[in-house]
């Protein structure tokens, strides 16, 4: 494990992390600046170098950089400390933690010069601004009306999508914001709402509590909504520090040793495969027992107090590496991979345009007609990937709509061993032949049938995302070779342009960086799409399909199965229950015949589950790889477009005027001479920060 920190040490690696993400971004606004200018100037002299797509993505890049924050979203059952161990982290008691209430909306935390609320709907109101006594009056509910709504299938503030809390508080202004989520034991709506958000965030941290070891919620939770998304999840097991007063001696150093040492092999056993990454165990980097409210004293009174002994300087250690090191890298690698494209793309059109400047208009027609076959051969370049693309689109929306099916009706065979552990062990069936009693029963075990339905699609659109997964890195690799073909067509149309030969340009014009901008935005190697929380955008890393993917549960509507076909299956499953006659409800018999007539009808409605969301879930498939389809054509097409416009205002110029060859020469030189310094610093500074990690 690495060493521990102090909060101080790790608000100075945050501070450190937006200072390069600052400068990087100043010296990306500095190259769309001098494009821009180059291209406006090019208007009155040789013409534009079409740039446009370059200066588009560098402008989005530095945006990104310049409003980049990292984002932690904080999950956890109800009564776990989630908010003193928040109040904790931010270093004041902000949060209420003295109350049970639980809010009722996502909430997220980020900086602002004044303490405010502002809460944010989505039936196209205006957001509204109110102080936090309203916010905590209107917007957080007592546990027993978030049961009684979940028996209600409803929602506390449908017209909600979430609130945003600014505060000057100085982990905020560094450039961290925090997602507090709904507790996951509340309400099955609210459990998706926050799986909604975790895509795009950059960190979970997931509050256990050392008192109530992974109870069977968290358990579920992590299982079917966590496991194998690929995310990085840190486990904060808090109230680490009242395993002492469990204790019959509490003062038994061997009693305390033996105690920590069987809680310890509890989580561990609980734990540990979430915490393997790509064939590594990170488990000590990503679990740590906290005492949340040991450190929230100790910070009440002194923000840059030594928190020794409650488990937060390791913990903050391990996220200060993970944040600043392993997710900043990877976030300013983009940043130095669009700068140099947009270098490589500068120098290209210069070398393409300073020896056609000798040209006269006549040699420079006859050369522009003899590549007309090679900007032929580009195009068809796009029409091979496109047919690949087609052809893979196809291929796995059949085969991931038939799997959905497939597995709609092995439930069939999984069904009496995998719905028995969701039915609540104080389920009393004899509730059933009570007239008052019958509602409490019905919503119960709706409840349990809902999870049981809900849980299963999640094991399944698993399944579908790493399908898909393998899909687009399939294309990657494809988008890479046709990349390279493109790369040797447009040398060649140079070559045939200047005379020159494309090889003398020397090694780096033969690496990776001379593939062109929409094969890298097709291989993932950059992205400039948005995950949007509140209108703060976060760069990712290649094509985001697991973004569309979330929209599984709306657009193929398979989240309402269990609402629709219980509704269906009640009055034939109560039916066959009375008909066994009380004398024969008991116990264990009781539960195999409710679980049996449960089956029986389930089983019924099974052929149109899977007729009725066949179709949606193809087209959900069908709209990621249109998605990704319509982007790497837009982008080919403009690049095909951009060199021949390049040529034609090349020669529009020298139609209409005498070109002054040594200004336009100094002119290009220095436009690729200012590009290339504002990379070397973008560069100095990756490889700066890349020395401290």
């Amino acid at each position: 494990m690495s060493n521990p920190v102090e909060t101080a040490s790790f608000l100075e690696d945050l501070d450190r992390i937006s200072q390069i993400r600052q400068e990087i971004a100043s010296h990306l606004s500095s190259i769309a600046e001098t494009l821009e200018d180059a291209e406006r100037a090019g208007e009155s002299a040789s013409g534009s170098l079409q740039l446009q797509q370059e200066i588009e993505d560098v402008s989005v890049a530095c945006r990104n950089l310049k409003q980049g924050v990292f984002r932690l979203m904080v999950l956890g059952d109800m009564k776990r400390g989630k908010s003193t161990f928040l109040n904790a982290l931010i270093g004041e008691n902000l949060l209420p933690s003295d109350v049970n209430p639980c809010t009722a909306l996502l909430t997220i935390l980020r900086y602002g010069p004044d303490k405010t609320v502002t809460v944010h709907f989505n039936d196209g109101k205006s957001p509204e601004q109110i102080d936090f006594a309203s916010f905590k009056d209107r917007y957080t509910i007592d546990p027993e009306e978030a049961k009684q709504l979940e028996e209600q299938k409803q929602i506390a503030f449908p017209d909600v999508s979430h609130a945003v809390v600014e505060y000057p508080l100085p982990l905020l202004e560094k450039g961290v914001e925090i997602v507090d989520s709904p507790g996951l034991n509340d309400t099955e709506a609210r459990n998706d709402l926050s799986l909604g958000f975790i895509q795009n965030c950059h960190a979970i941290l997931f509050v256990l509590r050392a008192t109530q070891p992974c109870t069977l919620a968290e358990r579920r939770y992590l299982e079917n909504y966590i496991k194998d998304r690929g995310l990085s999840i840190f486990f904060l097991i808090n109230a680490w520090d009242q395993i002492k007063e469990s204790l019959i001696d509490p003062d038994d150093p061997e009693e305390l040793e033996d105690a920590t040492r069987k809680l310890h092999k509890v989580f561990h056993a609980n734990l540990a495969e979430y915490c393997q990454i790509d064939g590594y165990d990170l488990y000590e980097e990503r679990v740590f027992p906290i005492s949340a409210l040991q450190a929230l004293r100790k910070r009440v009174k002194d923000t840059d107090a030594n928190l020794e002994g409650t488990g937060f300087p390791d913990f903050l250690s391990s996220l200060n590496t993970f944040l600043t090191q392993e997710r900043a890298i990877a976030e300013l690698r983009q940043a130095r991979t669009l700068a140099r494209q947009a270098l490589n793309r500068v120098e290209d059109a210069t070398a393409r345009r300073i020896p056609l400047l000798d040209q006269s208009v006549q040699e420079l027609e006859q050369r522009i007609e003899s590549v007309e076959p090679e900007f032929g051969d580009l195009k068809e370049i796009g029409e091979n990937f496109k047919e690949d693309i087609h052809r893979m689109r196809d291929q796995r929306s059949r085969s991931i709509a038939d799997s959905f099916r497939t597995y709609i009706f092995d439930l069939e065979t999984t069904f009496d061993q995998d719905f028995l552990k969701y039915q609540p062990p104080d389920l009393e069936l004899l509730d059933l032949f009570s007239q008052g009693r019958r509602e409490a029963f019905n919503a119960a075990f709706q409840q349990a049938f809902q999870q049981y339905v809900n849980d299963k699609f999640f094991a399944w659109s698993i399944r579908a995302e790493r399908d898909l997964k393998y899909a687009f890195e399939e294309l990657s690799r494809s988008a890479e070779q046709y990349g390279n073909s493109y790369a040797r067509i447009t040398d060649r149309i140079t070559e045939k342009l200047t005379g020159q030969n494309m090889n003398a340009r020397g090694p780096k014009h033969q690496s990776n960086d001379n593939v062109p901008g929409w094969a890298k935005w097709a291989m993932g190697l950059f992205s400039l799409a948005s995950g949007n929380i509140g209108g703060a955008a976060m760069a990712v890393t290649g094509f985001d399909f697991q973004s569309i993917m979330l929209n599984f549960f709306t657009s193929a509507g398979i989240a309402l199965i269990a609402s629709s076909v219980f509704g269906i299956m009640l009055g034939p499953i109560t039916f066959a229950l009375v008909g066994l006659g009380i004398g024969a409800l008991q116990a264990d018999h009781a539960r195999k015949q409710l679980t049996k007539a449960t089956k029986e009808e389930f089983v019924k409605c099974l052929p149109q589950i899977a007729q009725e969301k066949y179709q949606p879930i193809y087209n959900s498939v069908q709209d990621c790889f249109d998605a990704y389809n319509q982007e790497v054509m837009q982008r080919l097409q403009e690049d095909i477009q951009s060199r021949k416009q390049e040529l034609d205002n090349l020669l529009e110029q020298k139609n209409s005027r005498e070109i002054d060859r040594q200004t336009e020469v100094a002119r290009l030189e220095n436009l690729e001479q200012a590009v290339s310094t504002d990379c070397e610093l973008i560069e100095t500074a990756y490889q700066n920060l890349l020395a401290t990690a």
